[in-house]
C-alpha cells in the first residue's frame, strides 16, 4: 500500500491490485483473442458444411463415474461423433467435472465443450462453452445473472466460448423445471422464432432447440424449420428425444445443423453402434 497527499494535507492511503503482474497480463492477453469464431466451433461449422450436419454426444458426469463416461466418449469416437458435450442439469461440477473432463481427453482427442447448468458447471481443462442463455427462463439467473458470474472464470481458463440460445420447449424434462423455464408449446412455432430471432439480433450464433431429456418425442420438425429459416448462417441445434437414426434424420432434413444425444447413448447397449446409425443417417440428408 502506497500513501498520497490530499488537498488538505493529510495522508491518505492508496490501494494497489496485489495479483500478480503476469496474472493480470494474461488475462489481459486473453481479451484479445478472437471473439468471434474461436477453433472448436469453426470445427462445428466445417463438419456440418462437409457432412450436412454433425453429431454431439451430451456426457452427465453426474451419470457414472469419470472412468465409465471416457469409455462412452471412446465408443462415441470410433461412432463418429463429432464433439463431446460435458454437463447436466444437476451434480455436474467440482472435482467430478474436471476428472470426467481429464479422463475424456486421455480417450479422444475431440473437442470437449462444456455444457454448464451454472457457474459450477465450469472447468479449466475443457476446450469450449457453450455460454448460453436460456432465454425463456422466468428467472434472470439463467438468463443473464449465471453469465455474468461465469464470465470471468471463462476468461482466466482460458476457455472459448461459444454464444448460444437455449430454448427448452414442451415437455423440457428436468432442465425445464430446474431452469425455470416457460416452456414453449410444440404447436407455437412462432414463439420459437421469435426467441430464435431475439438471439440473432443480439449476437448469438448458434441456436439450441431442447425438448428435455428423456422426452417421448423430440422437437416437432415444423418448428426445427420455421427456427431454420430465419437463422441466417448460425447453426442450429437441436436435441432431446431422439432414439433412432431415422428421427435424427427427420430433423436434419427440417433444418437441424447439430443433433445432440445423452440419455439414448447412456442406456444404449453399444454406445458405437448406436453413435454410427445417427451419424450415417444424418450425413448429408439435405
Amino acid at each position: 500500500m502506497q500513501c498520497t497527499k490530499s488537498d488538505k494535507g493529510d495522508t491518505l492511503p492508496q490501494v494497489q491490485l496485489s495479483r500478480p503482474e503476469d496474472e493480470v497480463q494474461g488475462e489481459q492477453d486473453r481479451l484479445e483473442m478472437n471473439i468471434e469464431i474461436g477453433p472448436v466451433e469453426a470445427r462445428l461449422i466445417r463438419a456440418v458444411e462437409a457432412q450436412g450436419a454433425a453429431h454431439l454426444t451430451l456426457i452427465d458426469p453426474d451419470s457414472q463415474d469419470p472412468l465409465k463416461a471416457a469409455l462412452v466418449a471412446e465408443a462415441a469416437a470410433a461412432g463418429g461423433t463429432d464433439a463431446l458435450m460435458v454437463g447436466g442439469s444437476v451434480g455436474a461440477a467440482g472435482l467430478l467435472l474436471y476428472e470426467t473432463v481429464e479422463k475424456i481427453k486421455r480417450k479422444t482427442d475431440l473437442p470437449v465443450i462444456l455444457f454448464p447448468g451454472g457457474t459450477t458447471g465450469l472447468s479449466e481443462n475443457a476446450d469450449a462453452v457453450f455460454f448460453m442463455s436460456l432465454l425463456n427462463s422466468r428467472s434472470t439467473a439463467f438468463i443473464a445473472e449465471n453469465q455474468a458470474l461465469g464470465a470471468p472464470l471463462v476468461l482466466r481458463y482460458g476457455l472459448e466460448p461459444i454464444p448460444m440460445a437455449y430454448l427448452i420447449v414442451e415437455p423440457g424434462g428436468t432442465v425445464g423445471w430446474v431452469g425455470d423455464a416457460r416452456l414453449i408449446p410444440r404447436r407455437k412455432p412462432e414463439l420459437a422464432v421469435a426467441y430464435a430471432l431475439a438471439a440473432r439480433f443480439m449476437g448469438m450464433r448458434l441456436v439450441y432447440l431442447e425438448a428435455g431429456s428423456g422426452a417421448d418425442s423430440p422437437v416437432p420438425k415444423e418448428m426445427v424449420a420455421a427456427v431454420k429459416r430465419i437463422m441466417g448462417g448460425g447453426l442450429l441445434i437441436v436435441g432431446g428425444g431422439i432414439r433412432s437414426g431415422a428421427a435424427a434424420a427427420e430433423l436434419v432434413a427440417a433444418g437441424a445443423d447439430l443433433i445432440v444425444t445423452g440419455t439414448a447413448v447412456e442406456r444404449s447397449r453399444d454406445v458405437t453402434s448406436f453413435v454410427r446409425e445417427l451419424t450415417d443417417s444424418i450425413h448429408r440428408r439435405r
